[in-house]
């Protein structure tokens, strides 16, 4: 069968065939406007990811020659993040209720070498021991491309809520310890010292800049747990703290909305560091 389309004439489309009638569409306005729609909006998706790149290779700390890193970090930065959801369950059994294009690529990497940190306890130096993780791997060891990953969980998880949250849920009462806000999603004045100030006490490689926005930058992963978001919601109603009146399966959806930029969510971070270690992390336990 040929079919030549005659480009000339947008208002008629003939298509001819051998020994067959001619047919002729004297009127594709509607197929042509919904050819200019699907045009509009691929180019809005590839500006948006355009943007995202653009963002993260702007802030991005990573060192020279992280090539595999640098590679992991765009792929992260164009894998959804489905932040819209309206009620989440207790247990989560479909991909499309966590982030499983983003985790599959976290457990794809073939750079390395790869740590995995169980990290629970808010109160604990789980941010400084992957920090100096990090700093040895890269500059004592010389592997740019070493990847550590934060299996978030615990009272841990509570720091990969934003502020918004933590204000309308009175999450310091959760947190105890002291804590009045989320600090650990606030940039230090260290984070915009000179990277190439290795030395530096009060720098970006120094226990002055425990942030987790900083360690994301320099290519850690930090993984969110469903099961420690349900969990955290179901102590937050029973403390009394409902605002909106929201079920628990909402509540718990209302949290994963609102956990920070370029956290991969998994459906449980207990099952995911099996996960992990099977695909070459080596597990580490800060508390």
């Amino acid at each position: 069968m040929r079919l030549p389309w005659d480009l000339d004439d947008c208002g008629k489309v003939a298509a001819s065939q051998e020994g067959e009638r001619e047919v002729t569409v004297t009127d594709n306005t509607e197929g042509r406007r919904a050819l200019l729609r699907a045009g509009l909006v691929a180019a809005a998706g590839a500006a948006a990811l355009a943007t995202r790149q653009a963002a993260a290779a702007e802030a991005s700390l990573l060192p020279q020659g992280a090539g595999a890193l640098e590679e992991l970090a765009k792929r992260l930065a164009a894998a959804p993040r489905r932040r819209d959801f309206k009620s989440v369950p207790m247990v989560v059994d479909n991909p499309d209720q966590w982030d499983h294009e983003a985790l599959a690529e976290v457990m794809s990497y073939r750079g390395g070498p790869k740590q995995l940190w169980d990290n629970t306890d808010i109160h604990s130096p789980w941010l400084n021991l992957m920090r100096n993780s990090l700093n040895g791997q890269v500059f004592a060891f010389r592997h740019p491309d070493a990847l550590l990953v934060s299996a978030t969980h615990g009272s841990a998880h509570l720091a990969l809520y934003d502020q918004a949250m933590w204000d309308k849920y009175d999450l310091p009462k959760l947190a105890g310890g002291g804590m009045t806000r989320n600090k650990l999603i606030d940039e230090p004045k260290a984070a915009s010292a000179d990277p190439k100030d290795l030395e530096n006490p009060e720098g970006i490689y120094s226990p002055e800049d425990n942030a987790i926005p900083s360690l994301q930058r320099r290519g850690v992963v930090f993984i969110a747990c469903h099961n420690a978001i349900w969990e955290q919601a179901h102590r937050i109603l029973k403390a009394g703290v409902n605002p909106d009146k929201l079920t628990l399966d909402q509540l718990t959806a209302e949290l994963t909305n609102h956990l920070i930029p370029g956290v991969v969510l998994s459906p449980g971070a207990v099952a995911t560091m099996l996960e992990l270690q099977m695909a070459g992390f080596h597990y580490a336990y800060a508390k």
